[in-house]
């Protein structure tokens, strides 16, 4: 449990948040207490993190949503008004990531228009459906979950495509949301051991090692980024984009290995 509630009496609907890093988002607003939606196409899934949730004494409630279709957005949206008196922050997570074919051009059309879909436009529709709310609720935030994919190359076309443009989402619409009292930010992952890395704990042990902080991510490491930016302490920042990466992309970690083995000489 956290010390502080800076969410008390807060609103909030998170996309995504049966699992992963949505349900550890899902988790830390309840513990500061807000009255969260969690937002989900799975929702025997997101019932299940709403009962975790319960036994701590937190307030949640699961709700069907599939960012993809307009009308399941706004139903989300006003049953979370009408459930909580108001809606003071959104948390865009829900996202669509396929794996790439060998070869570029063999993509198919319908892989982008998904990834893209679920990734980009659908936290544009959740933005667009909340934003009169959270203008009303005269504390209102809007946080995106963005990837170091969508600033350097890790793969994965489409996906990444989709995270560099909510980056730029971020921006624009920090632009035009901050006049109304609004603010727009986002967090940048890298990678956390969520349920989609399970099995593959081999890889994320390879992986941990290009990490300058000698470990992959985990939920609450992104959740706790969520919150501060979500909350009044980031009450002067919008249209930011925060990497929560473990020094990724600051320290090029396997090049300094290389040039320190280069220069050591043989044993």
């Amino acid at each position: 449990m956290t010390a502080t509630r800076r969410f008390e009496g807060h609103g909030v609907v998170i996309t995504g948040a049966a699992r992963g890093i949505g349900a550890a988002t899902a988790r830390r607003f309840a513990d500061e207490g807000a009255h969260v939606l969690l937002a989900d196409v799975d929702l025997p899934e997101a019932e299940k993190t709403v009962a975790s949730i319960r036994e701590l004494g937190g307030r949640a409630e699961a709700y069907v949503c599939d960012v993809g279709d307009r009308a399941s957005v706004e139903r989300a949206v006003a049953h979370a008004v009408h459930a909580f008196g108001s809606l003071d922050v959104l948390v865009n997570n829900a996202y669509g990531c396929t794996p790439d074919e060998p070869l570029f051009e063999d993509e198919p059309d319908e892989v982008w228009a998904h990834d893209l879909d679920l990734t980009l436009t659908g936290a544009y529709r959740c933005s667009r459906a909340a934003l009169p709310h959270l203008v009303a609720s005269g504390r209102g935030a809007i946080v995106h979950i963005g990837s170091v994919n969508g600033i350097q190359d890790f793969g994965n076309h489409a996906y990444s495509a989709a995270k560099a443009g909510l980056m730029s989402l971020t921006r624009t619409l920090a632009g035009h949301a901050a006049p109304r009292g609004v603010r727009v930010n986002m967090v940048a992952p890298g990678t956390v051991r969520t349920t989609a890395w399970e099995g593959r704990e081999d890889d994320l042990a390879v992986a941990a090692e290009l990490y300058p902080l000698g470990r992959v991510g985990e939920p609450d490491d992104i959740a706790a980024a969520v919150a501060f930016l979500a909350s009044r302490d980031a009450s002067w920042i919008t249209g930011t984009t925060l990497c929560v990466d473990g020094g990724l992309l600051a320290v090029n970690t396997g090049f300094r290995h290389a040039l320190r083995k280069s220069t050591e000489g043989p044993e």
